[in-house]
């Protein structure tokens, strides 16, 4: 499983990269990857607090036992210590 997790999280940082070199010259943009495992919640709490986080962007829950625990987006809201952004 963590092969298959590292292989993910590598194709997710070559996309970054691309994209940010289309935008050179127009935006200067500035981005850190960071994976952690377990509970995501309590990766991106640490993580937003670890970095001075302004603000922290997730995506959207598509998994219906949400509803019943909460997703993630839900959770750092109700942690209140940063505006959070949900996208579709």
């Amino acid at each position: 499983m963590a092969a298959v997790t590292d292989e993910i999280a590598e194709d997710l940082m070559a996309q970054i990269r691309e994209a940010t070199e289309r935008m050179r010259g127009i935006f200067e943009v500035r981005w850190e990857f960071h994976t952690f495992r377990g509970d995501p919640f309590n990766g991106l709490a640490e993580a937003a607090d670890d970095l001075k986080a302004d603000a922290v962007v997730v995506g959207v829950s598509e998994q219906a036992g949400h509803r019943f625990i909460g997703s993630v987006a839900v959770r750092l809201v109700k942690a209140g210590r940063w505006p959070v952004t949900v996208v579709p």
